[in-house]
């Protein structure tokens, strides 16, 4: 068992190394002895977990999925609302998803698959407009695989400027203005009024999230 959880905190030290590495450098740039110097392990080391630059990569865009889950909500909007100001909020405070986020949108990776943050996304907004739907909450007219494409679409384009004008310090308030402007076009009135658009929501949420995490609650069981 020791040598079963040495092995799993090298991996993550390698992984935190790597996403250091790629959010300073990009991916072209970025260079397997660059990580192995942030991560002061071994050569061997790192390919025991890693076979190359692009394996590495791919776990550091895995891994900003794996960590914290939205709540599970009554009002399944309102857990749409939460899982994107999450999101926005870890962009604030967590390396591994802004390292995930600089490969998601670095255009110079041209032979790295940067597609699969974009398609999970869509599929987890799916699933809760599904369930939104199913709840009489949305209106009548919304296509709900449409919707999420467009709803994760827009949230890359304002992360991305909240980046470039205050390194995300601004994020949180972006985001409750994209979906102010967004969320009436799709959810019913009387749904919406009850919805917490809140820039600060993402800080209740993560809060939430961390306890229940903590706490050994597996994801989705509590509204």
């Amino acid at each position: 068992m020791a040598k079963q959880d040495r092995a799993i905190r090298t991996r993550q030290t390698i992984l935190a190394a790597a996403a250091k590495v790629f959010e300073e450098h990009g991916y072209q740039a970025a260079t397997i002895t660059d990580v192995l110097n942030e991560a002061g392990v071994t050569k061997g080391a790192l390919y025991f977990h890693f076979q190359s630059k692009d394996d590495l990569a791919q776990a550091v865009l895995a891994e900003q999925d794996q960590m914290l889950v939205a709540p599970t909500r009554p009002c399944k909007v309102q857990e749409v609302v939460d899982t994107t100001m999450l999101q926005a909020y870890r962009l604030q405070t967590d390396p591994m998803v802004r390292a995930g986020v600089r490969l998601t949108l670095d255009q110079q990776a041209i032979d790295l698959d940067r597609s699969g943050p974009f398609l999970r996304w869509t599929e987890v907004i799916t699933g809760l407009l599904e369930e939104a739907q199913r709840q009489g909450e949305l209106l009548p007219h919304v296509v709900l695989r449409e919707t999420a494409e467009m709803i994760v679409g827009a949230f890359a384009g304002v992360q991305s400027m909240s980046q470039a004008i205050s390194d995300y310090q601004d994020i949180g308030r972006r985001v409750a203005i994209l979906l102010r402007h967004v969320l009436p076009n799709i959810v019913l009135p009387s749904v919406l009024v009850s919805v917490d658009l809140s820039a600060t929501r993402g800080d209740t949420v993560y809060a939430e999230a961390v306890e229940l995490r903590d706490a050994g609650v597996p994801a989705g069981s509590v509204a």
